[in-house]
């Protein structure tokens, strides 16, 4: 079965309707090579497709998001952006200087989530992070003047 068929039977299953509009959303988000914002999504769909409307976007991306399929993220570029994650959680490391963006695996936050459980009584929802900070080679440049 191929991914695309993966999701379609998800949302079916979940008793979401597969339409042409939500398929063409899935397959832009499935294959795009990182984060698009929904502005994004949507120009590539009106590509395909001009009869969509942006509030079929926004709708699709909150059932997606509903499901876990994808995630929403800030990123630091203005506007949330949406990646596909289905069964795989990562999270990012982005550099305020070079604006490199390092991929976190998720067992960094599992242990974070366990202890905040642990210590507050509170499950947090640890999907998709955005973690800004200085990346090594940032660190290297400050530290020599």
């Amino acid at each position: 079965m191929g991914c695309e068929s993966e999701t379609i039977e998800l949302l079916r299953e979940t008793g979401h309707k597969m339409t042409p509009q939500r398929m063409m959303i899935l397959t832009s988000l499935r294959h795009a090579p990182g984060h698009l914002t929904a502005a994004a999504i949507f120009e590539r769909v009106k590509a395909a497709y001009p009869y969509v409307d942006i509030s079929t976007v926004y709708r699709t991306l909150a059932v997606l998001k509903d499901m876990h399929l994808i995630a929403e993220t800030d990123m630091g570029v203005g506007d949330a952006t949406f990646e596909w994650v289905g069964a795989e959680r990562h999270h990012h490391l982005i550099c305020r200087t070079c604006n490199s963006v390092t991929q976190l695996d998720h067992r960094y936050l599992v242990e974070v989530g366990s202890r905040i459980a642990q210590d507050l009584g509170f499950r947090a929802d640890l999907d998709h992070f955005a973690i800004f900070g200085l990346c090594a080679a940032c660190q290297r440049e400050l530290a020599d003047p």
